[in-house]
C-alpha cells in the first residue's frame, strides 16, 4: 500500500484536533472530508454562531465540511458514505455509532490523550493532573462498541512537571497527538492497513488500579479544604484555566462569594488555624488545608476580573477572619 491509497475522513471539533488535521494536509494525506460539531451559538443571547476550531480550519484549506446532529442520521451516513473513504482519523470528538466507526475498510482509529487503559472517558487530561500523575501520553486505538476500550495501535509518553496545569498538558499532548496520528498512519500504510494491536485488556495487568476520566460539571470543581495540602494544589492546577477550580468565601459578615482559584503554591508551613482558614501574611494570602498552608497566587472572586492575589488583598474592606468551604 502507499500513501496515497489512503482515503481518510477526518472527526473533531476543539483546537487539540486542529493541529492533527493540520498534520494531515502538511504531509500530503488525502483528507476526503472533516465531520465536526455543528456551530454554537455563544454570546449573551446566542444570537453569533460560532464554529469550531476545526471547521474554521477546514474550510481555510477548502475541505468538504459535515456537521450532523445526530451520528445516526440517514442522511449524513449516506453523505459520509458517499466520501469512499477507506481510513477514518477521530481526536476530541464524540462517541461514534457503530454504522459510522465501522464503514470504512481499514476502520477508524482515536487519537486519546492518555496511556489507555488509564483514564477512559472525556476529560483524561484533568483527571490525570488531580490524581497527581507525573506521566501521561497519547494513545492511537481502533474504536469499537465500547468507549475507549478498542485495540491499541501504539502511545507515547508525556511527563507531567509538577507545576503544569491543563494548559500545559493539553499544548503537550496536542503536539504528540499529531505526531502520532502521523506514525499510526505509516504503520497502516506499512501493513497494509492491518497493523499490529493489542487488546487493552492484554495491559490492564501492567497498569495498576485503572482510573476513570469521567466528563467535569460545576460541582466537580467545588475545593475541598478538608485533604492534604499537595492533594488540593492538585486538584486546583488539573482544572486551570478551564473550568476552573472553585470554593466559597465567606467574608466575616455578608455574603457568601463563588470564589475561582487559577493557581496555588505547597509551602513547608504547619498549620494551627482550622480547615478553610484564610490568612493574609505579608501580601500573600494562604488557605489551611488539612496538613499545612497551601498559599493561593491567583484568582477570580464571582464578577470581578481574574487577578493575582496580592491585589485581591489589597481590595479587602473589611477586617476579620475570612474562611473558605
Amino acid at each position: 500500500m502507499k500513501k496515497e491509497d489512503l482515503r481518510i475522513v477526518f472527526m473533531g471539533t476543539p483546537e487539540f484536533a486542529v493541529e492533527t488535521l493540520r498534520a494531515l494536509v502538511d504531509n500530503g494525506y488525502n483528507v476526503v472530508a472533516v465531520v465536526t460539531q455543528p456551530d454554537k451559538p455563544v454570546g449573551r443571547h446566542g444570537s453569533v454562531v460560532q464554529p469550531s476550531a476545526v471547521k474554521q480550519y477546514a474550510q481555510e484549506k477548502g475541505l468538504p465540511v459535515l456537521q450532523p446532529e445526530k451520528m445516526k442520521d440517514p442522511d449524513f451516513v449516506e453523505m459520509l458514505r458517499g466520501y469512499r473513504a477507506n481510513l477514518q482519523v477521530v481526536v476530541a470528538f464524540r462517541m461514534l455509532p457503530e454504522v459510522v466507526w465501522n464503514m470504512p475498510e481499514y476502520g477508524t482509529f482515536n487519537v486519546h490523550a492518555a496511556l489507555l487503559p488509564q483514564y477512559r472517558g472525556a476529560a483524561p487530561i484533568n483527571w490525570a493532573i488531580i490524581n497527581g500523575e507525573t506521566r501521561t501520553g497519547v494513545t492511537t486505538f481502533f474504536l469499537d462498541k465500547d468507549i475507549d476500550t478498542g485495540r491499541v495501535i501504539m502511545q507515547l509518553p508525556f511527563d507531567i512537571a509538577d507545576d503544569y496545569n491543563v494548559e500545559d498538558v493539553y499544548d503537550g499532548l496536542m503536539r504528540l497527538g499529531a505526531d502520532i496520528c502521523l506514525r499510526t498512519l505509516e504503520r497502516i500504510v506499512g501493513s497494509d492497513g492491518h497493523p499490529a494491536s493489542i487488546p487493552q485488556e492484554q495491559m490492564a495487568g501492567d497498569t495498576g488500579v485503572l482510573h476513570a476520566a469521567p466528563k467535569i460539571f460545576k460541582d466537580t470543581c467545588r475545593i475541598c479544604w478538608n485533604r492534604p495540602q499537595k492533594a488540593v494544589y492538585d486538584f486546583i492546577r488539573g482544572l486551570s484555566p478551564v473550568p476552573g477550580a472553585w470554593t466559597m468565601l465567606l467574608p466575616p459578615s455578608g455574603k457568601a462569594t463563588v470564589l475561582k482559584i487559577y493557581s496555588a503554591s505547597k509551602t513547608g508551613m504547619a498549620c494551627s488555624e482550622n480547615i478553610g482558614t484564610v490568612v493574609v501574611d505579608q501580601k500573600q494570602m494562604y488557605v489551611a488545608t488539612a496538613d499545612g498552608m497551601l498559599r493561593i497566587d491567583e484568582l477570580q472572586l464571582a464578577g470581578k476580573k481574574r487577578m493575582r492575589a496580592t491585589d485581591f488583598i489589597n481590595g479587602l474592606n473589611e477586617a476579620g477572619v475570612y474562611m473558605v468551604e
